[in-house]
C-alpha cells in the first residue's frame, strides 16, 4: 500500500503495531524522553513550582503572547 493521505500512514503504522509490539514500546520511550526533556527545558527556564507560575508569565508577556 503506497500511502496518499496522512490517515494512510497511521493505519499503516497501527498495522504494524499489530503484527509487532516492539514499535508501541519505541514509541513509548520516544515519548517518555520528550516529555523529560520538555519538563528539563521548562525548569531551567522558569525555576521551580514555588516561582514557576511567576517567572513563565512575565516570559510570555516579554515575548507577547499574553
Amino acid at each position: 500500500m503506497i500511502p496518499k493521505k496522512d490517515l494512510d500512514y497511521i493505519e499503516i503504522y497501527a498495522n504494524k503495531l499489530k503484527n509487532n509490539n516492539s514499535f508501541f514500546q519505541q514509541q513509548k520511550i520516544l515519548i517518555e524522553s520528550q516529555l523529560h526533556g520538555s519538563s528539563s527545558l521548562f525548569k531551567n527556564m522558569f525555576g521551580t513550582e514555588k516561582n514557576f507560575k511567576r517567572n513563565s508569565r512575565e516570559y510570555l508577556k516579554k515575548i507577547g503572547l499574553i
